[in-house]
């Protein structure tokens, strides 16, 4: 395989998961008696242009489907999240009522909501229909397509040019990199910013986020990667700040190569860093499969344990990362009996994979397990003042990463 980003040849290896189905391919229960598809997980590193990837196996149109089940609105944590960034955006680039904001990936309308509600100008473009309708049910508009050049140019020529897009959380989701990142440079005005939020490299790997390693995620990040992406696609970065998303996230801010603003500071603190942790050598990358061994071992012996000792263990959320770690240390229903999700769009389906059955949250209150293994675990503090009723009866909270601890 060749490098996505530049197009060398990928020769270091960062991690082999085995086999794995879409983490986001939730099975209904009529497929319960049909084979699914299983695809190699591996991930390599381009020693070129420091660009992490999954090996290609499954095309964007299966992974993003008309079934999609992540919708990004059932986290209150996250909300807020959007919510403060858009006021930020406004006091800082003075947006108004004749400006235009444009978001790719728009998933539900979890962040347009916000723009919509100053009165600016906004369009999303999603190409999942399950979030898509769910964004227009808000009166958002949406455009249900993939984002790249031709996208870009179309939206333009119909007086869409933007003073302000949005980027969350869907450069790491993108098979063809560069031309999503050319479609910016395309749509945004001569003055107008592009912000890019993505979880970071270098905490992925110090903090042993394995789990966040699946099919849907195309790259994986750093700001050196990055910065070498957006030059060789007409664009440049200004602005970067750390955020405490996803277990460690960057925002990078950028606009156009003939922008005006003045890089900060803050650029070449950042880029410095990832050098200082050797992100730019071969060592950097051998710690993390011995990591995710012992984390997989951890987990297996804790469900065990319990199983022997006759203690109830279910999961809460069901999330991308959660399958990535359950079908990785192949745990099935007989270990994890269960797990909890706030979303309706998942509830009554089974995890792919596992095939272990999303059941609604309330079922914790009826069944009082012993153990709730807490699959998103970068929501770990939301999810524990949800559930605050587990404590009652004597319940404890798990997480499996970056090392098991019981709660």
């Amino acid at each position: 395989m060749k490098c996505r980003g530049c197009g060398a040849a990928l020769e270091l290896p960062l991690i082999d998961l085995g086999t794995a189905p879409p983490s986001n391919a939730y099975l209904r229960a009529e497929q319960l008696t049909q084979a699914e598809l299983w695809v190699p997980l591996n991930v390599d590193v381009c020693e070129q242009c420091w660009l992490v990837q999954t090996n290609d196996y499954t095309s964007a149109d299966t992974l993003f489907d008309a079934e999609y089940a992540y919708f990004s609105s059932y986290s209150s944590s996250w909300l807020a999240h959007a919510e403060r960034y858009v006021g930020e955006m406004v006091e800082r680039f003075h947006l108004t009522t004749q400006s235009r904001v444009v978001e790719i990936a728009a998933n539900d309308g979890y962040l347009l909501q916000y723009v919509a509600a100053r009165g600016i100008n906004c369009l999303g473009v999603e190409p999942t229909r399950s979030t898509a309708e769910a964004a227009r049910a808000k009166g958002l508009e949406i455009r249900e397509v993939f984002f790249g050049h031709k996208t870009a140019s179309v939206m333009r020529d119909q007086g869409w040019s933007a003073d302000l897009m949005v980027a969350n959380n869907v450069l790491a989701h993108v098979p063809d990199i560069n031309d999503f990142l050319s479609g910016f440079a395309t749509l945004l005005k001569p003055s107008g910013v592009a912000t890019f939020e993505f979880p970071h490299l270098l905490a992925l790997i110090k903090g042993n986020q394995f789990d966040t390693l699946y099919h849907e995620h195309y790259s994986y990040l750093s700001l050196s990667s990055v910065k070498t992406l957006c030059e060789r696609n007409g664009l440049r970065i200004f602005d970067v700040c750390e955020l405490p998303t996803h277990g460690g996230s960057l925002r990078v801010f950028v606009q156009r190569d003939d922008g005006v603003h003045s890089a900060r500071p803050s650029v070449a603190q950042a880029l410095n860093e990832e050098r200082c942790a050797g992100l730019m050598t071969r060592a950097f990358y051998t710690t993390l499969a011995p990591a995710a061994e012992r984390i997989k071992f951890q987990l297996l012996s804790f469900l065990i344990k319990a199983k022997a000792e006759g203690k109830r263990v279910v999961g809460y959320g069901a999330a991308a990362k959660g399958n990535t770690l359950l079908n990785y240390a192949g745990v099935k229903a007989d270990l994890l009996a269960w797990v909890a999700d706030a979303n309706p769009h998942k509830q009554g389906k089974y995890l792919p994979g596992s095939r272990i059955p999303v059941v609604s949250p309330e079922r914790l209150a009826q069944e009082k397990p012993d153990f709730v293994l807490v699959l998103p675990w970068n929501l770990l503090d939301e999810i524990i003042d949800q559930l605050g009723v587990v404590r009652s009866w004597g319940g404890k909270f798990v997480v499996a990463v970056p090392e098991l601890n019981v709660r």
